[in-house]
């Protein structure tokens, strides 16, 4: 046992004796070299070949008032965290909704970059309404479909529906959609966005003459006006003039004949002037970082943001109703037809998120 012991000994001689030299030398380096911190500067661990002069100075310790620093360690206990910002080029504070390929080059995937944005909450009941529709806009639009019926499946025998996005929550609403997936920092490369119901007859419509009327205009929250033989005309101010490109007021008193919540409270106030009714809105992309706050998470439905939305426009030198307007020279047709609404008693908690919106 003994001389095991021993020859255990004789064969760890080596590894001892180097274990000494290093300990050794690591006191001599500290001792004859106090000047040296390890924690003096902040520690980047990144692919060094691939960064620019810029981003090799931060490295090299000449921009710490920019990058920050990595908490200090005394007495074995971290200072206060300290945020580290990304380097430069790399932090991106906005995205899109562009799709890209699998493959290939990525500076390559998109040919051209849509403007637009429109949307529809949908459901395959109105499979043929939307395929008629999304052909009245060009290719600077991208198509988004929210499916309110989990069926987003069921739409791949239109082509261009290969190409559109799909988003499925079973029984949402729009504006329950828009508020979780329309974020204004996701739709910052987009001009307009088009937020629209399923039951819209578009044979009057295009979307390219529609945007040039909008900017030729300068409305911020615009709708196509409505065809007057359309189901459930509400608004007086929504229904189609022939004979004008745009107008952005109704005479008063507010004829109430169609109902719509009686008289304006003045001329230039809702619903006689600067507003746009929910069904078929379009924001440009400055509004719509307004609007977007103005949906409550909890309020799924949306009753009462129409009346609300001039509070997004005005403000300066110019008033709110010369900002929204009703386009007259491409008009649509509703036919409200029932879907969501029709289901239990969605009616009731209509008017009741519209109390609580509105207190």
């Amino acid at each position: 046992m003994v001389k095991k012991h021993c020859s255990d000994l004789i064969a760890m001689r080596p590894l001892i004796l180097y274990t000494l030299l290093g300990t050794a030398f690591g006191y001599l380096m500290g001792t004859l070299s106090p000047q040296i911190n390890l924690f003096s500067q902040p520690a980047y661990f990144t692919p060094y070949n691939i960064l620019d002069q810029s981003d090799r100075n931060c490295i090299c310790g000449r921009c710490n008032a920019t990058l920050g620093s990595l908490p200090l360690v005394k007495n074995g206990r971290s200072s206060r965290l300290q945020t580290l910002p990304l380097p430069p080029g790399i932090s991106v504070p906005q995205t899109d909704l562009y799709m890209r390929r699998l493959w290939g080059n990525p500076s390559e995937d998109l040919p051209w970059k849509p403007r637009y944005l429109v949307t529809f909450t949908v459901g395959v009941q109105q499979k043929d309404i939307i395929d008629s529709a999304v052909q009245k806009f060009s290719e600077n639009f991208t198509v988004m479909l929210f499916h309110y019926d989990g069926k987003a499946g069921d739409w791949d025998e239109f082509e261009w529906s290969r190409r559109a996005i799909h988003v499925s929550a079973p029984r949402q609403t729009k504006w329950w959609f828009a508020k979780r997936f329309l974020h204004p920092d996701m739709l910052a490369p987009y001009e307009y966005v088009f937020i629209w119901d399923e039951d819209l007859g578009l044979q009057n419509f295009d979307a390219e003459e529609y945007v040039k009327v909008v900017d030729k205009h300068g409305l911020e929250i615009s709708q196509p006006a409505l065809d007057p033989s359309s189901r459930g005309l509400t608004w007086l101010l929504t229904e189609r003039k022939p004979d004008v490109e745009v107008h952005k007021v109704v005479a008063v008193p507010y004829n109430n004949k169609r109902g719509g919540g009686g008289r304006c409270l003045g001329p230039l106030l809702p619903p006689c002037a600067a507003f746009v009714e929910m069904m078929a809105p379009v924001f440009s992309r400055e509004a719509w970082k307004c609007v977007w706050k103005l949906i409550q998470n909890d309020l799924v439905h949306g009753w009462g943001l129409d009346f609300n939305f001039h509070r997004c426009v005005g403000g300066g030198d110019v008033a709110a109703y010369e900002r929204m307007g009703i386009v007259d020279s491409q008009w649509v047709m509703h036919q409200h037809l029932a879907s969501l609404g029709s289901e239990g008693s969605v009616q009731e908690r209509c008017l009741l998120e519209a109390r609580i919106f509105n207190d």
